[in-house]
Order: structure tokens, then C-alpha cells, then sequence
């Protein structure tokens, strides 16, 4: 029912996201290369390894990354992360930056970052404040966690790749907008950002 509300507002309020609405429909607007509504450490992970690769890629590793501790018999927990060899991690296909950032996310879990429970009752800029004290972890990595693993309604990832080209494509922009350009489009898209870029995109596939 809020989703629905949502999009009746965003087609209200911005004639061009309306046509793209009408493509795509309202059905589901999950990304099928993106997994939602996973655990803490598994989410984050994804993220982590999502960064700044094509999401071919990225998807193809993360699977192998995942197949590492379902072929041992061992759940993808903290401390397996932590027990585990750079080099088998670089047989996946994660280059050794992430590797770092996946193995002090890990520690971090296991010194006591915030659950999965507690970040649900935390505001989004809390939430972006307790995931960023993780090595590897910006703003854009948190957002991504607050947009599919806690489904709040209203962030803009302003430095998204896929947002700034869809934004460019569908409204006839030269170049890729910059990060106060896409704020000031967006407001008329308040208070369901996330709904509007979860149409941008699925644009790009159209």
C-alpha cells in the first residue's frame, strides 16, 4: 500500500518519471543482480564488493565469495571472513583493498557494530555515521544498505553512476549531473527518492 502510494505521488509530481513508471510498472522493483533482505555481514559484503565494478562482475564474484563458505559447510560469519586466507579470497576475484575492507568489517562486527535490529531503529544519518567507521565504507556504500536492506523511502545517492546516466538519458542532460544538480531535481521526487532511483535504475535496461 506505501509503495503504491509512492509511486501515484512520483508520477503526480514528475511528468518524465511518470512515462518510465508506466514502462517498468509497479509489480517488483528489485534489481536482480542486487540480493535484498540479507544478514548484516552478508549485506554489507555485497556492497562492499559492488564498489566501483561493472554489476556483472561484481555479481559473479559475490556469488563466488558466498560459494567459498557454503562449500566447506561453514556459515558466512565474521569470524570465518577473518579466518580466511587473502589469497583464497583473491581466488575469488576480490582485489586486496576490498579484502582489507572485508576483513575489518568483519572485526568490526565481532567488536560490536551496530545489529541489524538496532540499525532499524536507528535514523538514516545515524545509520551512515555507525557503517562509515568501517574501513571501505562510505556514504554511497551506506546508502546502498539503507535503500535495499532497511527499504527507507527517501535517500539520494547523488554520486550513484547509474542515477547521474539515467538522470542524463531521461532528461535530455549534455553531460552526467553533478551532485547539487541531481539534489535539486530530486526534490520534487521527496519524500520516495528511493522509489525514484530504484525507476532510474531499471531505466537503464529499457
Amino acid at each position: 500500500m506505501a509503495q503504491i502510494k509512492a509511486i501515484t505521488y512520483l508520477k503526480q509530481s514528475d511528468p518524465i518519471l511518470a512515462k518510465v513508471i508506466d514502462l517498468i510498472g509497479t509489480e517488483s522493483l528489485e534489481l536482480t543482480y542486487y540480493q535484498e533482505n540479507l544478514d548484516l555481514l552478508t549485506a554489507l559484503s555485497q556492497a562492499i564488493i559492488f564498489q566501483q565494478i561493472s554489476t556483472i562482475v561484481a555479481t559473479k564474484i559475490f556469488q563466488r565469495f558466498v560459494l567459498l563458505y557454503q562449500q566447506c559447510d561453514r556459515q558466512l560469519t565474521a569470524q570465518a571472513i577473518l579466518e580466511t586466507p587473502d589469497e583464497i579470497l583473491r581466488s575469488v576475484g576480490i582485489s586486496r583493498p576490498k579484502i582489507s575492507y572485508l576483513k575489518d568489517l568483519a572485526l568490526k562486527i565481532e567488536q560490536g557494530l551496530p545489529t541489524l535490529p538496532e540499525l532499524t531503529l536507528m535514523e538514516d544519518e545515524a545509520v551512515i555515521e555507525s557503517l562509515t567507521q568501517v574501513k571501505g565504507i562510505g556514504k554511497w556504500t551506506a546508502q546502498m544498505f539503507l535503500i535495499f536492506h532497511l527499504h527507507r523511502p527517501d535517500v539520494l545517492p547523488v554520486n550513484d553512476l547509474g542515477i547521474r546516466s539515467a538522470i542524463a538519458k531521461l532528461y535530455n542532460l549534455n553531460t552526467l549531473p553533478d551532485p547539487k544538480t541531481i539534489e535539486q531535481l530530486a526534490q520534487k521526487w521527496q519524500p520516495y527518492r528511493s522509489i525514484a532511483c530504484r525507476y532510474l535504475w531499471r531505466s537503464l535496461a529499457l
